[in-house]
């Protein structure tokens, strides 16, 4: 029995972003009799209970800041340690997942490699890029990043991007990597155009069937927000521009309303957050057109989510996004008016051109992201 011990999300049944979502599809669709999961959740308590047939085990960590990820990530591990020396098990892997405890790692990975336990790191995207994070943060996050790459066993990588960026930059480690995407839901809404809550939804935001363009995701500035949103002001569409996200209490929704003055436009819509997935899918396969602006970290949920759902992508034409998207999207760059051309030359689009891109691109996802794809990935690593 492999025994695949899983620290670095905030735990199973997800509830929150990519990693649960990862953590959750890999134990509900386990297939192999031959792997048992160890799954660490942030919780108020240091109970243990199961889930999806994995033993769930919760970490209790005080609040301590933006360093309170970090504690959690040394304390689980902490954790794993001691119950494989407790089981006395055999045949054990770690897997970490993003790079948060690089300055003290070496130290746990010295004990682990003591017990014949191997330690898996996922790389996450470029962490110490994003810009929530003043400048020692992000000294922190790179310098982590780089004694954790030094240190693993072994580096999986959801992006074949971060993964030539792990080669390329760290080549002095001469680090061991291989290449697992993130997997994305292929099947499509359950609900359908009649459903009330749809409908409900649609009236309340004053929205019509493929009369509107579509962003979700993070509301951060690495995301292109305020490109995407001044691009959209720059065109002549007479569609509107819907963003799911969640935008309360938050500094930087103040400052784009100072610096696109998007309140003028009629066509600009901040409509919150949309929780119920199902209803989520459905508005993203009614979007006349998807917007994509991430330029930070590897393969992003969202992407692929829209990939899966919407027929019309337009993706900012970086590595990480084109090594998904590939002939399935349209692409734009951040030079001043690439954007709202683009807006307005896939308005002239007939049904025919955007039929195409739509298979293209459902089928990039089927065959390259579906989670059953992904979770086979991950138990052939497991048991070799």
């Amino acid at each position: 029995m492999k025994n695949i011990f899983i620290i670095g999300s905030k735990g199973i049944p997800a509830k929150y972003g990519g990693f649960e979502t990862f953590v959750e599809q890999l134990t509900a669709r386990k297939v192999s009799n031959n792997i048992m999961y160890h799954v660490s959740c942030l919780g108020d308590d240091n109970n243990e209970f199961y889930h999806n047939n994995a033993r769930c085990f919760s970490v209790k960590v005080p609040n301590v800041g933006s360093a309170r990820a970090v504690l959690y990530d040394l304390l689980s591990l902490q954790e794993c340690i001691k119950y494989i020396q407790d089981k006395q098990l055999k045949d054990c892997i770690v897997y970490i997942l993003a790079c948060r405890i690089g300055p003290f790692f070496s130290h746990y990975k010295t004990k682990l490699e003591k017990m014949g336990v191997k330690v898996f790191v996922n790389p996450d995207g470029h962490e110490w890029k994003r810009s929530k994070w003043n400048y020692w943060i992000k000294k922190y996050w790179k310098l982590s990043e780089k004694l954790m790459v030094k240190n693993a066993d072994l580096l999986v990588c959801d992006s074949r991007g971060i993964e030539s960026y792990v080669l390329s930059d760290y080549e002095m480690y001469s680090p061991k990597t291989t290449f697992i995407a993130y997997g994305a839901d292929i099947t499509p809404s359950m609900i359908s155009n009649d459903d009330m809550k749809l409908k409900a939804w649609y009236t309340e935001h004053d929205l019509r069937y493929k009369e509107y363009f579509l962003v979700v995701g993070r509301f951060v500035p690495e995301n292109n927000y305020e490109l995407m949103i001044k691009e959209f002001m720059k065109s002549t569409s007479k569609k509107d521009f819907v963003l799911i996200a969640n935008v309360e209490k938050n500094d930087f929704f103040e400052q784009l309303k100072q610096s696109t003055l998007f309140e003028q436009d009629h066509r600009i819509k901040f409509v919150g957050t949309v929780y119920d997935q199902e209803l989520l899918k459905k508005i993203r396969e009614n979007a006349y057109g998807y917007f994509h602006g991430h330029e930070v970290g590897g393969t992003n949920p969202s992407l692929l989510e829209a990939l899966a759902s919407t027929s019309l992508n337009l993706l900012l034409d970086v590595v990480f996004n084109k090594e998904v998207g590939k002939e399935g999207a349209v692409y734009f760059s951040k030079e001043p008016g690439s954007l709202a051309s683009l807006i307005n030359k896939v308005e002239t689009y007939n049904l025919n051109q955007i039929e195409i891109l739509g298979k293209a691109a459902k089928e990039r996802i089927r065959a390259e992201y579906s989670w059953d794809k992904i979770v086979n990935d991950y138990e052939t690593l497991f048991l070799k």
